[in-house]
């Protein structure tokens, strides 16, 4: 992060925001620190921070740390989508009943949205916690909805459970608008109350979307990263125990293995409409193959793939042998998955990405994303899912 532009707490009244820039609040070790205070006139506290009534915000900022496991927000940059959790994430309450009444925002934003009265949305600007004091990162102008998304889907009513208790939480589907900057300006405008459609300094490309409800994102393209062994397996002890009881599991039989990895692939490829485990000891260097449904049902195209499943403790990885064998069974117009409770040798990792092979890599943090996503959210629950749905054969 210490690469970013930083504007530092004297900038802050009078900055324009800038994509990945980082505002800088106070050092004095209390909430009194927190920039948005100065930047945008908002209070100090909480994941919503609104400017103007509950009921009729003029301007909206969300802050995320980004790292919470249970609600993952996240910001795909290759497609400008951000998702976004609400504030209800303990048991006790119903999902419009939170302290800070984040929900209530959203339910009022995607209800204009669904209305057609976008000129009555506030800006919404996304910030992520910069993991130096109280500092943050400016991360986009946002809107709600995505290319393709109704109002069935943009905002989500999700059941969680924790210490043996389910409530609900929203699930949010933002766009961040391709603006490489905002005026200090219009955020004058907006904070003097003015509403942000009737300000002359709006952004042309915000201004396109509250007319047409056209979305313009903000895209970044990527190049695949070569990832370490640190960065494919769990940081957290609570990871790396689930991700221990998965290959613990189906240590003694790892050919079992198998059937839980074509179910985790359907978990990241949901769109997938055959998969096909193959014969256990003659597999031709594929343990499943598929086909990956792309496009709208009546018309969409169907894409064959091929996967290789390996159960290894992480003291074992998976290297150049391995995935050159997947690699010389995929047939032209295929893509293969190598999915593993382990970690691709660098060697083979590299191999992948440099010479483009269309490989998808599934590693041991990958995987317990995966799992978290299904709502196994600790190692207990892990373990109870493993002997329901994946019985070990008795010897």
């Amino acid at each position: 992060m210490t690469d970013n532009l930083v504007y530092s707490v004297d900038e802050l009244s009078s900055s324009d925001l800038m994509i990945d820039a980082r505002y800088a609040g106070s050092r004095n070790g209390n909430s009194s620190d927190d920039p948005l205070t100065k930047l945008l006139n908002l209070s100090n506290q909480g994941g919503f921070r609104i400017r103007g009534k509950r009921n009729d915000p003029r301007l909206i900022a969300l802050l995320s740390s980004m790292e919470d496991l249970d609600w993952p927000d996240e910001l795909d940059l290759s497609t400008g989508v951000f998702t976004y959790y609400g504030d209800n994430k303990k048991p006790g309450r119903k999902l419009d009943e939170t302290h800070r009444y984040g929900n209530n925002l959203l339910e009022l934003i995607f209800e204009r949205q669904h209305s057609g009265d976008r000129a009555d949305i506030p800006p919404i600007f996304v910030f992520t916690k910069a993991g130096i004091y109280r500092d943050v990162i400016f991360r986009g102008l946002a809107v709600p909805g995505r290319i393709g998304s109704t109002h069935n889907d943009d905002l989500v009513a999700v059941w969680h459970a924790s210490k043996g208790q389910r409530f609900q939480n929203y699930r949010a589907t933002f766009t961040i608008l391709d603006l490489p900057e905002i005026s200090r300006n219009w955020l004058t405008d907006i904070i003097n109350g003015m509403r942000a459609s009737d300000s002359e300094h709006a952004p042309l490309e915000w201004m396109k979307w509250v007319r047409s409800g056209q979305y313009t994102p903000l895209i970044a393209k990527r190049s695949q990263p070569i990832r370490s062994k640190k960065e494919q397996l769990p940081s957290s002890k609570e990871d790396m125990k689930m991700l221990s009881i998965l290959h613990k599991h189906f240590e003694s039989d790892p050919y079992s293995f198998e059937a839980c990895a074509a179910h985790l692939v359907r978990v990241c490829l949901p769109d997938t409409v055959e998969l096909d485990l193959t014969r256990r000891y003659r597999d031709g260097g594929r343990d499943g193959t598929g086909k990956l449904r792309i496009g709208r049902p009546e018309t969409s195209v169907l894409v064959d793939f091929a996967i290789e499943a390996k159960c290894y403790g992480i003291a074992n990885s998976v290297g150049v042998r391995e995935v050159s064998r997947l690699i010389s069974r995929l047939r032209h117009r295929q893509f293969g998955v190598i999915i593993t409770t382990s970690w691709l040798h660098d060697q083979a990792y590299k191999e992948i990405v440099e010479d483009g092979h269309p490989v998808m890599i599934l590693a041991g943090r990958d995987i317990v994303e995966l799992l978290r996503e299904t709502g196994l959210q600790d190692s207990n629950a892990v373990m109870s899912w493993l002997n329901m749905s994946f019985p070990l054969h008795e010897v």
